[in-house]
């Protein structure tokens, strides 16, 4: 089975926030960075790619046949999705041991597991 995990970012500290990064002890940024790799490596993971933060987002909406952008994203921004990957397993309890291991599950976002719709 296939599976997509979105990774919510909510108010994980990354390296792309430098000043809520600093505030990670350095053992902590270096297992973030030894664990997201390690995850990449894993048999089955197809790494997605890292998105920019909800604040460079646009939203597009179409009503009565006119495109409306907004400027972020649609959701609230503890919501935002910050990224993801896909991860062929053999069941969805492999798929949520995976997604425990990321590390925005422990630092105060959550990992979202859907399956894949195979056609």
């Amino acid at each position: 089975m296939k599976y997509m995990l979105l990774i919510h970012q909510g108010d994980t500290p990354t390296p792309r926030d430098p000043e809520a990064w600093a505030r990670l002890p350095g053992d902590e940024q270096k297992a973030v960075f030894a664990d997201y790799q390690a995850i990449n490596e894993n048999p089955g993971v197809t790494p997605g790619v890292q998105m920019g933060p909800p604040e460079t987002a646009t939203t597009v909406r179409v009503e009565d046949g006119n495109t409306l952008t907004t400027d972020g994203p649609f959701v609230e921004m503890k919501e935002a999705l910050g990224g993801y990957l896909f991860f062929e397993a053999d069941d969805l309890d492999a798929a949520i041991e995976l997604a425990a291991r990321i590390p925005a599950a422990r630092l105060g976002g959550a990992i979202e597991v859907r399956p894949l719709v195979e056609r």
